[in-house]
Parts: C-alpha cells; structure tokens; sequence
C-alpha cells in the first residue's frame, strides 16, 4: 500500500514477474502493457542496448480499477486502484542470477513462451524459480503473429495444451494460458500496428490478482536494483520493500558498505510520497552518497542484517537437476540478492543403527523423516559424502531430511530464513540441462571470519570410518597391543574411549598409546583374545566418556573436512 502525499489514494501494488527465455518477447510484452516506465525499465543498460537483451531488472508499471473481488466482503474499497508493477527479468542463460534476485520480489510469475518454439531450457528454469518463489502463474504464448492466419488457432491450442501436460505436475497445474503478439512483425517493425491479445491479457491479471501479505510491521528489507544521482537534490536509490516500512527522516543502513543514511524523499514512479510499506517499489532518496558504490544491493534497518561468512541451511534437491550433490563441491549460492561461490558439506540424522558395531563396514541407510526435523545444534548429525536422495531401486519414498554447511568465497549480507538456492552455473549455458542443483533456507549464520574455530564445535557432525591394524601381543586377560592404525605421529589421547572390534569377536576399547611409534593398548571386555585382525570404529557410543571423547576427535576432524584425515593412517 502506498499514501500520497495528500493521503487521499491507496494504491495496491501488485508485482508481477515477466520471465521466459532469450528472445521470447518479454520486453515487448511489458511495454506493451505499461504506461509508466521507471528509471531502471526497457533495456536502459547500454551493455544491454549492445546485446539486444534485457541485462538486469527492468520496471514498468500500469494502474487500473480496483476489481470487485479486491473490496471487502461490505463492498469497501480497502484501496483506491491497482497497480501492476511488472519485472521484467533477463532470459539469457548466464544471467540467471539476476532471474532469481527477480523472482524473489514477485506476487504473480508471467511466463512468456514462443509460440513456435515453446518450452526451452530457460522457459524451465524459469519455471522451477517459479515454483520456488510465487504461489500463481499466467503463461502468455508470444508472437501468434508469426503463424500462418489459417493455422493459427489449432497451433495455439496444441501449444496450450503442450504446456498444462508439462505444468501438470507442478503447482501451476491448469493455469491460465492465453496467446497475444505483444510486438506484431518483430522488434524492428514500425509501431504502427495494435498488440494483439494486450486488454485480455491485462483482464486477466486482473482476475489473478489476490491481496498480498503486507506487514509494515518489523525491520525493513529493501531490495534495491538501481541508484542514480539527480543535481541539487543527493542519490535516488530504487527497488522493492521485501519487508518492513519506511519514512521521510528514517536512518537506513547500506549494510555492505557499512554506512547510515537518512531519507529526504521517497517517490513511488514520480509521485512523491510520505512513506512506503512492504510490497511497495519506491525510490528513496538520500544525501552525500556515491551512487557508483551501489548499483544493487539491498537498505535495511540500522543493524537488522548480518553478513556471514558462513551458514547451515536446510536443503532439498531439485529433481530436474541430474548431476549428484557432492560435498566438498562448489556451487553458486544465491541468497537474499546476492550470489556468490561456496564450498558445500552435507549432513543429516544420524543412520539407524548407528550406535550399534555393524557387521557390515558400510553405513546404513539415513532415517527417512515424513515432517521436517528442525535443526539444532544440541543434535548429532551425520556427514555424508553427498545428498541423499529417497529414490532408489528398493524405495520410492521422500528425501530425508537434510541440511548443509555453506562456506562463502565472500562474506554475504541476507536475512535469516530467506530462500537459498545453489546452481551450477558454470554448465555450458547451451546444454539443455537445468543448472539449478538445490533449495533451502537459511537457517543459522556465522559472522565471524574465524568461523572454523570459534562456531563450527557446535556443529556436532561425526563420520564412521572402518581401519584396520593388528594385534601385535596379548599383554594379560583383558590388555592387547595393537599397531598399524596410527601414524608415529598422532595425539592418541584423541581416541582413548573409542570402541574397537577383534577378529575374534571380542569388543573393547582403547586406552591410550603404547611407546612411540603409534602403537596403543587396547582393554578386551570378556575373555582373552588370541592375536589376530584388530578394528575400531569412530564413533560416538553410548557410554559418557566414549561419546565424549568421540566428539572431542570428530568435532576436530570437521574443522579439516576438507583435508585428510591427519590423525589416521
């Protein structure tokens, strides 16, 4: 909702995200359908004026009549008219960041095809950030111009009936699709010819729009998309109030410059305005700022933001996504508005079984979990050398439950429990694959750069790994020596506790090192053992002191999870 400066008009804003493959016409179709363009509108980037495509985040807005199903249930208008705040969002593959900072900020997806090629790799990937971020969706079929008259209607119908069989298992299932030539004879054609399809097309973004959740209420979020200079009154900074409100006079921070600005104006598309709540695209404007210093970014309230250097999110793999999820591996992180390198290290609960010895030296199976388990630090996890997916041969049933260490190239500025999400986006942008690998959201940040040390003991992760050594000589009923398990070299007293097996049968535990040279002593629970093979296993049991000593062990070994392992030959 924005007030005038009289406070006579509430105006609705409604954003909607015009996304869609290179080429398929979404420029065109936004100016086809606004009236007011803002700064940042209509390819203004002359990088984007050079390649012929949209380069960053375009803005255009329109304004109609309240519709009838927008008034409360006594027939009050809660709001004078209605206003569509469209973004438009790049297609070209390598820009897909920029898509998903886009989508982030809309209450209605418009998914523009080419009704000659219909769905391409973007077309889907724009489909899945849909998904993600937007609960509807209007899919506009473009350039029905460039179908032969007499073919024309039975070429839009298959189209549309193309695309419900592949919306028909998403939740866009049955959503409106409608066909328009948004610039007839092509971008260079003379502007002499009507759009086609254009007031249907806005009739029913009419009758798709709903009431938003709207909450002046707590810190503000702003995401901001342009910033320019204008003489003699300081630096305009445009964009969209994810959450919270502002005001003339209020103290905004630029968080990733770490600066303070008070607010001397605020505009919405030109019109001047004593405020502006969540949902809103304003323009603010402050004094004595370089607008080069932010070009985008996001203004929030003094010290609502923190930047981290690392985090643990929840985390879901997207099923169109076909390479593994492998830790240690690295992804592009888009998170808040930014998106930035991070090395991944996946976790989950602990296996079944877990505290038992198993017979079988590999890991059982994760718990699968029916209701999201939240996350704690007071809770063991699992490490897993990649994400877990509940297809397989033998079950049909969902992911685990599952989370992530995300460890950021760069430190990030976001907000808690925002949407994640990690791509590949260094796949050949010509392959027809998706390159968006997974979701979640953020769930624990850390802000200090010696994370490693400081934070990451909290995060109680253990391995199990399987060596094997011998028993060197029984030394009593109960006392084995054991060696060729440990280098020379290694603090023994980090595995005193931790359980080990003889070939034999017997269990027992180690007791600490014997001599110098890595052997260690092992205490035999029942009866004697002869010599033979000798096995441990690392990890936490259910007595105190082995737990405890399992973790002091496994919770230095996060620390170098991305090392070898140092204490263990």
């Amino acid at each position: 909702m924005s007030d005038s400066a009289d406070s006579r008009t509430k105006t609705l804003n409604f954003n909607i995200g015009v996304l869609g493959h290179v080429d398929s016409g979404k420029t065109s179709l936004a100016r086809a359908l606004s009236s007011t363009a803002s700064t940042a509108a209509f390819d203004k980037n002359p990088q984007s004026r050079e390649r012929g495509i949209t380069l960053d985040l375009g803005f255009s807005s329109f304004t109609v009549d309240l519709p009838d199903h927008l008034r409360d249930s006594e027939g009050q208008k809660q709001y004078d008219s209605l206003q569509f705040t469209l973004v438009d969002c790049p297609g070209h593959a390598s820009l897909i960041r920029t898509i998903i900072g886009g989508a982030q900020i809309i209450d209605l997806m418009m998914l523009v095809v080419d009704v000659v090629k219909g769905v391409q790799t973007q077309t889907a990937e724009c489909l899945l950030i849909g998904e993600l971020t937007c609960p509807r969706m209007v899919v506009v079929l473009n350039k029905i111009d460039l179908l032969p008259p007499n073919k024309r209607q039975s070429a839009i119908e298959k189209m549309t009936k193309r695309l419900h069989k592949t919306l028909e298992n998403t939740r866009f299932k049955e959503c409106p699709v409608i066909a328009v030539a948004a610039k007839p004879g092509g971008p260079e054609a003379p502007d002499t010819e009507e759009p086609h399809g254009v007031p249907e097309l806005i009739e029913l973004l009419k009758k798709q729009t709903y009431l938003p959740q709207r909450d002046p209420g707590g810190d503000l979020l702003m995401a901001v998309d342009h910033c320019f200079s204008i003489r003699g009154q300081g630096t305009v900074m445009t964009g969209t109030i994810l959450q919270g409100s502002l005001a003339i006079n209020d103290t905004v921070e630029i968080p990733a410059l770490k600066v303070t600005k008070k607010i001397k104006s605020v505009q919405m598309f030109r019109k001047p305005v004593s405020g502006a709540m969540q949902g809103d695209r304003v323009g603010v404007c402050v004094t004595q700022f370089d607008p080069k210093l932010l070009e985008r970014g996001v203004v929030c309230t003094p010290g609502s933001l923190r930047t981290l250097y690392a985090a643990v999110i929840s985390v879901r793999k997207i099923g169109y996504f076909k390479g593994s999820l492998a830790t240690r591996a690295k992804f592009h992180i888009t998170v808040g508005h930014e998106t930035v390198m991070a090395k991944v290290t996946f976790f989950g609960l602990p296996p079944v079984g877990a505290s038992e010895t198993p017979s079988d030296p590999k890991p059982p199976p994760p718990q699968p979990c029916s209701l999201e388990t939240p996350f704690t630090f007071d809770r063991e996890y699992f490490y897993q050398d990649e994400y877990m997916s509940g297809q397989s041969e033998a079950n049909s049933g969902p992911d685990p439950d599952q989370w992530a260490l995300l460890e950021f190239e760069r430190p990030v500025t976001c907000p808690l429990l925002c949407l994640v999400i990690g791509s590949k986006l260094d796949t050949d942008i010509h392959a027809n694959a998706c390159r968006l690998a997974f979701q979640g959201r953020l769930l624990q940040g850390f802000e200090d750069k010696g994370y490693a040390e400081t934070s990451l003991p909290r995060l109680r992760i253990y391995k199990t790994k399987h060596k094997e050594g011998h028993v060197e000589r029984v030394t009593d009923d109960y006392t084995v020596i054991g060696r060729s398990l440990f280098k020379k070299e290694t603090n023994l007293q980090l595995f005193v506790g931790l359980k080990v097996m003889l070939s034999t049968g017997e269990t027992g535990v180690i007791e600490g090192g014997f001599g110098q040279s890595g052997k260690f002593k092992i205490r035999v629970q029942g009866r004697s053992p002869s010599a033979g093979g000798v096995k441990y296993e690392q990890i936490g049991e259910t007595n105190p002191e082995t737990r405890a000593a399992a973790e002091i062990w496994l919770c230095a070994h996060f620390h170098q999870l991305h090392q070898e392992d140092e204490g263990v030959s």
